[in-house]
C-alpha cells in the first residue's frame, strides 16, 4: 500500500429517493446501478494506485441492509455503518435486529450521534448526549463495542474533536474528502454524488498528487484541529 494510504467513501441512501428526504440530501442518494457502478470503479483504481478502499455509510436508513449489504457481500467488501441511534428501529431506518445483521455479516457499526445535529452548537450536556448516551444505546442494539463516529454534516472544531476524544472513540470521520493516512484519528472522507463523472472523479482522488498531498494535509489539520 502507498504509504499506509486509503480512500474512504461515505454513501447516504440508496434506491428510489424517499419524500422525506431533504433537497439538500438528494444529490448524495445514489441509485443501486449507480452504487454498484461507484464500488467497480473505485476498488480497481484504488488497487491500480496502491491504496486502501473504504467504505462508510451515514445515517442509519433502511437501504444500507436492503442494497448496500448484497452489493457489498457479493464483491468481497465490509464497510462501517455510522448510525444515528434515535433513529434506530423508526420507519425508513436501520432496526437493532438490522444492526446485529450486519454486524454478523461482517460489517462494523460506528456512531453518527443521537439527532443528527451540528455538534459545534451544542452545550456540554447535549454534546454528551450525542457522544456517549447514543453511542451506549447503539451497542445495546448491536451487542458489540462501538469505535468510530462520524461527524453530521461533516462539521467541528477543535473542542469537537477534544470531546470525541475524551468519549473513547479511536477515530472519527468527516467530509474533508482526499486520501487518509494511517492512524489518523480525523479520517477524511467523501460522499459520492449521483451527477459525479465517475471515472475522472475516482481517477483524481487516487492520483500521484493526490497522495503527496496525503502527509502534508494530515499534518495541518492535526495542527490546527488536534486530529
Amino acid at each position: 500500500m502507498a504509504f499506509g494510504l486509503s480512500l474512504h467513501l461515505t454513501f447516504h441512501g440508496l434506491g428510489p429517493v424517499p419524500a422525506s428526504v431533504d433537497a439538500c440530501e438528494r444529490p448524495y442518494w445514489l441509485s443501486r446501478a449507480g452504487f454498484e457502478s461507484l464500488l467497480d470503479r473505485a476498488g480497481a483504481s484504488c488497487v491500480a494506485a496502491g491504496v486502501r478502499f473504504e467504505v462508510h455509510f451515514d445515517d442509519g436508513n433502511g437501504s444500507d441492509l436492503d442494497i448496500a449489504l448484497p452489493a457489498l457481500a457479493a464483491r468481497g467488501l465490509t464497510a462501517t455503518f455510522h448510525v444515528l441511534a434515535g433513529r434506530i428501529d423508526k420507519p425508513g431506518a436501520l432496526s437493532a435486529a438490522a444492526l446485529r445483521e450486519l454486524a454478523a455479516a461482517g460489517m462494523t457499526i460506528g456512531s453518527h450521534g443521537f439527532d443528527h445535529v451540528d455538534w459545534r452548537k451544542l452545550d456540554d450536556g447535549a454534546l454528551k448526549r450525542e457522544l456517549v448516551d447514543a453511542r451506549r444505546l447503539i451497542e445495546d442494539a448491536v451487542g458489540a463495542p462501538v469505535a468510530m463516529a462520524a461527524l453530521p454534516f461533516g462539521a467541528f472544531d477543535r473542542r469537537v474533536i477534544e470531546a470525541v476524544r475524551q468519549a473513547g472513540f479511536a477515530a472519527v470521520g468527516s467530509s474533508a474528502g482526499g486520501l487518509a493516512v494511517a492512524g489518523a484519528f480525523l479520517v477524511p472522507r467523501t460522499s459520492p454524488r449521483a451527477d459525479w463523472d465517475i471515472p475522472a472523479r475516482i481517477a483524481g482522488m487516487t492520483s500521484l498528487r493526490a497522495k503527496l498531498e496525503a502527509w502534508p494535509r494530515r499534518l495541518r489539520r492535526r495542527a490546527k484541529w488536534g486530529g
